[in-house]
């Protein structure tokens, strides 16, 4: 099947392509730039262009043609801008949502951030405010669409080699992950009937990703 991945560009998105490519499918990556292109076929991804920020509804919704799944990878990045969390995080996931049910996609599986549900600490800042809000905001979204939603919540994210092993679940506590073994849980979950409608932390663990997904399914 062909697999839209929004925010194609993305660092765990990079990492999440190679990973369909070998499942059978084709990883849709959707970016802003044409120059991004050649990269992301050398991934295995085919390249459509379009812009999360400023595209409609109906622009998602062409982006999305053919594609069985929608990945919602995408984030406004660290760059202290609180606008492109709401625009980004928030906005691109509103309208990805939106658009997959009209093009009659079911499967959609978010990444989002661990404990946003929780209150903000009054000290945490704008910035990091605004992002957990969007995340937030964009979860409930997600929830009370009529998708085969998954939502997998990572702790810190760091840039290390993957370990193959995580510790996946509704409640498991905040911690790091690296987005390579972020990447190998999307890829994971992506065809399981048995984890839509199940939202889960993800941080470092000991447990085999494969492992890790079958006991927090059958939980």
């Amino acid at each position: 099947m062909l697999v839209a991945i929004v925010g194609g560009n993305g660092q765990i998105a990079r990492l999440l392509h190679p990973l369909v490519v070998a499942q059978g499918h084709t990883p849709v990556a959707l970016v802003r730039k044409e120059e991004q292109r050649a990269a992301l076929e050398q991934l295995g991804a085919e390249v459509r262009l379009l812009d999360i920020e400023s595209a409609s509804v109906e622009e998602f919704e062409a982006a999305f043609a053919d594609c069985s799944a929608v990945v919602f990878a995408a984030g406004g990045g660290p760059d202290g801008n609180i606008e492109r969390k709401r625009t980004v995080d928030l906005g691109g996931a509103l309208k990805s949502i939106d658009a997959a049910t009209r093009a009659g996609i079911r499967r959609f599986v978010q990444v989002s951030a661990i404990n946003v549900d929780e209150p903000v600490a009054a000290d945490a800042g704008e910035v990091w405010t605004a992002y957990v809000e969007a995340k937030r905001d964009a979860d409930v979204a997600l929830r009370d669409s009529p998708l085969a939603w998954t939502i997998i919540r990572p702790g810190r994210l760091t840039d290390d080699p993957a370990t193959g092993l995580v510790a996946l679940g509704p409640e498991v506590a905040r911690g790091d992950v690296t987005r390579a073994d972020v990447a190998a849980v999307l890829a994971a979950v992506l065809d399981r009937p048995d984890t839509v409608g199940r939202q889960w932390n993800l941080v470092g663990g000991d447990v085999p990703v494969d492992e890790a997904v079958d006991r927090a399914a059958s939980a």
